[in-house]
């Protein structure tokens, strides 16, 4: 019978993985109701409270990007590009990187790949090389932001157990960064970076398929462009300021009325009624931008592999606690290898985080009482964003789509891809930091 609800699992993965987008999440709810209907399984929680936090955020962020914030943001970032083209290999990954923690999704790097091959044409480096880095800074920059669902969620799992949300976010920010950079300094020192030595790249320009490096273009940014990031940054700040309010270490608030996951919602609300009103936004445009449709195809996906995930996992906990504790006792760093396998299938370092971490607390035996294993996680969680193995994510797509010089592309073998190298360097970089870091700040 395992073997068979392994087989499921991994059956509806595969199916939602062959379809692609949303399709994810719908593959997901089949496995469910095959392992829970066909095999009697009790079903697993449903991840509702990741689930609307994503939601919320990309609701403020829906209505800062129709009130032109993501132009204004989007051309910064273009302008340091563009002046400085020979450091696009440090600075593409930075710009994602912080537009993620920032934004608290990846899907904004959409708007920095085509700038980032513009740029790296102009400047005869392979755009594989700064867009493989920047994609995967985009995605492990969520394991930093401090309202993204993952991070939301597991500060709230750990805080009880007497983690400081502070220390927490300041190891995950830190690690996190210098990985990404680290990586940037390994991939531009090892790495091929003439364009126009690229052999592919010269059949396609002989093609005439690759356009022509293009000068930048200033966008007209509106007052009301650069009003919305504010109160975007705004209400960011207020998250972070109100989560070390209620934070144990802290206690300024106390009793806690409003637990941080609804602070999140209700203050992304706030930030986007502020937007709506004072940024003159039409509310009915707001659904049809393109970072609402990613959210709430994220949101899907989300509800679909989590739940999976979480029922194969609590029928098997006992198991589970058994096999896993001796194991990342013995081998701490298997934990983010087991993470990273699990987060290239559920497709989400919120779902991976919400479908695992609690099993292996569980299986480490942590509590208030017993909490000298604790740092294996929050080094580990990193790992969660190991999404660009698999190479089917959105934003990973479109830098092969984008890249029209031929540079950035997916191998014959699946797994051979542009993005492989520096997402293991970087995520592996950021796990070892943060088994040097955590044990000193925690």
């Amino acid at each position: 019978m395992l073997a068979l609800e392994i087989v499921i699992l991994l059956g509806a993965i595969f199916i939602g993985v062959k379809m692609g987008g949303i399709g994810i999440g719908y593959a997901g709810g089949i496995g469910v109701v095959i392992l829970t209907l066909g095999l009697g399984l009790k079903p697993g929680s449903i991840p509702t409270d990741v689930i609307l936090i994503i939601a919320s955020v990309i609701a403020a962020i829906s209505a800062m990007q129709v009130a032109g914030g993501m132009d204004y943001l989007v051309d910064i970032a273009e302008r340091i590009l563009r002046k400085n083209p020979k450091y696009i290999n440090y600075l593409a990954p930075l710009i994602t990187y912080t537009l993620t923690v920032f934004a608290g999704t990846g899907h904004t790097a959409f708007s920095m790949i085509p700038v980032i091959v513009d740029v790296a044409k102009s400047a005869n480096i392979k755009p594989s090389v700064p867009l493989s880095i920047a994609v995967v800074a985009s995605q492990i920059a969520i394991t930093a932001s401090p309202i993204s669902a993952a991070v939301v969620y597991l500060t709230g799992v750990l805080e009880p157990l007497g983690m400081h949300y502070m220390s927490l976010l300041g190891i995950w920010i830190v690690t996190t960064f210098l990985g990404c950079m680290l990586t940037a300094f390994l991939m531009s020192t090892f790495s091929s970076l003439e364009l126009s030595k690229d052999k592919i790249y010269q059949e396609r320009l002989a093609q005439g398929l690759v356009a022509k490096p293009q000068d930048h273009s200033r966008r007209e940014i509106s007052s009301s462009a650069k009003r919305s990031v504010l109160f975007f940054g705004l209400g960011v700040l207020c998250v972070v300021l109100y989560a070390c309010a209620i934070s144990d270490n802290l206690k300024l608030i106390s009793p806690v009325i409003l637990p941080r996951d609804g602070a999140i919602m209700s203050f992304m609300l706030v930030v986007a009624s502020l937007i709506v009103f004072f940024c003159k936004v039409n509310p009915s445009k707001i659904p049809d931008s393109s970072v609402f449709k990613s959210g709430m195809v994220a949101c899907i996906c989300v509800l679909g592999v989590a739940w999976l995930g979480d029922t194969f996992v609590k029928a098997h906990i006992e198991g589970i606690k058994t096999y896993a504790s001796s194991i990342v006792t013995d081998y701490p760093y298997l934990l983010a290898v087991g993470l990273a396998f699990g987060s290239m299938l559920l497709y989400s370092q919120a779902a991976t985080a919400k479908a695992l971490m609690p099993a292996v607390i569980l299986a480490l035996g942590i509590s208030p009482e017993h909490t000298e294993h604790v740092y294996i996680i929050v080094a580990s969680f990193a790992a969660v964003s190991a999404l660009f193995i698999l190479p089917t994510y959105p934003t990973l797509l479109g830098a092969v789509q984008m890249d029209d010089t031929g540079s950035t592309r997916i191998g014959k073998f699946v797994f051979n891809h542009s993005f492989m190298i520096p997402g293991i360097l970087a995520i592996g970089l950021s796990v070892a930091l943060g088994f040097l870091l955590a044990p000193l700040m925690l």
